[in-house]
């Protein structure tokens, strides 16, 4: 299957063929996305037989909208977002025939949720630190460690891990990344409540957690490289998502601007428009950036994206509380709830400018994103490392 084949008329016509046989107002969600995959329209610029046609990734658009059309359900991305946006892509790229088989299709229908065991207590900005261990025995690897800040790990089936297989080398090369089975005896949960009420976040505690070399993404050793392209596609999934313009935070305060004229005065007025124009001005690089993604991996730009998402969420939602004044100071419900998706814009006014202050944290600090964005965009002098030959178990921790 060449692009010169699959077209946007060919699409629609592979699409009227999925909906003709598998009507939405009769067909089982599960099984309507079942067969979405399976004809390749889940994601078109993936291979065949895994739920691609190989054709180009700007194509999408043109299925989303036949099926949006037609009232086709779709996949709920917002509590599958991990899985789609970091999971997926890594599997791509490094994963075997028989891993991509076994992971994609679950994945993208939703069958299966994902997590992401990355950060630790001692190795969050400096991630290349982590001390969670990996010890070889046979054709199985027996993990040892505890991963924090883990979104849905309450929900997950599977997770993306790293762990140290080697602590005789450098930080970086010591790395092996692995794909682990969320319900093995030695993984245990705990939530961590934040400051929203919500525990949203857990704690993940791995004791004697068995992982068989099979479920090994890449080579031993080689998991920094590996885990390179799940953090810059989490980093363009968080930053660059698609939104409609007045979309995202910006939404709901330039909605009680318009309905609430009583609140206005000529202060929050000119700051509003001005981060009404950011907004927009972030939200137009985005698309441009999904675009660039067409023609390969994902760069550095998406974490200069991840940035100005942080800095803006948290500036407009600062702003929507001072616009609402003493109505800004409520909060609708303390309840602990461990929540099933992600949801930066939801519930009040008061939830938003909370949750918004994780965003300059979760998917690389903005100060971690500031040094990339130097060094990879503006091409800078890096900073100087001084740990950069020296062997994990000779850090200072």
């Amino acid at each position: 299957m060449t692009d010169r084949l699959v077209d946007a008329a060919e699409l629609r016509r592979r699409t009227s063929e999925l909906l003709a046989v598998h009507p939405p107002a009769t067909t089982d969600r599960t099984d309507f996305l079942r067969a979405r995959f399976d004809a390749g329209l889940a994601w078109v610029h993936y291979p065949e037989g895994l739920g691609g046609l190989g054709a180009p990734r700007s194509l999408q658009a043109v299925v989303d909208a036949e099926l949006e059309a037609a009232g086709a359900p779709d996949n709920d991305p917002r509590r599958i977002g991990i899985g789609l946006g970091m999971a997926a892509p890594t599997i791509l790229r490094y994963g075997t025939e028989e891993q991509k088989r076994r992971f994609l299709r679950p994945l993208w229908v939703g069958e299966e949720v994902w997590c992401q065991l990355f950060s630790e207590p001692g190795a969050g900005s400096d991630l290349a630190a982590l001390g969670t261990r990996a010890v070889r025995e046979g054709d199985t690897w027996v993990v040892d460690g505890q991963k924090v800040w883990t979104s849905s790990a309450h929900l997950a089936r599977w997770a993306i891990l790293i762990a140290r297989t080697d602590p005789d080398v450098p930080k970086h090369a010591g790395i092996t990344y692995f794909v682990c089975d969320m319900t093995d005896p030695g993984v245990e949960v705990r939530p961590l409540r934040q400051i929203t009420g919500e525990a949203e976040f857990n704690e993940v505690f791995l004791t004697g957690v068995r992982i068989p070399d099979a479920h090994r993404l890449g080579e031993v050793g080689d998991g920094w490289r590996v885990a390179q392209t799940t953090l810059m596609n989490e980093r363009v999934s968080i930053g660059g998502m698609r939104l409609p313009r007045d979309g995202g935070m910006i939404g709901p305060v330039a909605k009680t601007w318009r309905e609430r004229p009583e609140l206005r005065t000529h202060d929050l007025h000119q700051r509003l428009l001005g981060l009404w124009v950011e907004a927009e001005v972030a939200r137009l690089t985005g698309e441009r950036l999904r675009q660039q993604l067409v023609a390969g991996q994902p760069g550095p730009e998406g974490s200069g994206m991840k940035l100005a998402f942080a800095r803006l969420n948290q500036e407009i939602s600062g702003l929507e509380v001072e616009l609402l004044g003493e109505e800004g100071l409520l909060y609708e419900d303390w309840t602990m709830r461990r929540p099933e998706l992600v949801d930066f814009t939801g519930r009040d006014a008061g939830y938003r400018y909370l949750r918004a202050k994780g965003n300059s944290i979760e998917g690389g600090t903005s100060e971690v994103l500031l040094n990339i964005v130097a060094e990879r965009v503006l091409g800078l002098p890096a900073e100087p490392r001084t740990d950069k030959d020296v062997a994990w178990k000779d850090l200072a921790r």
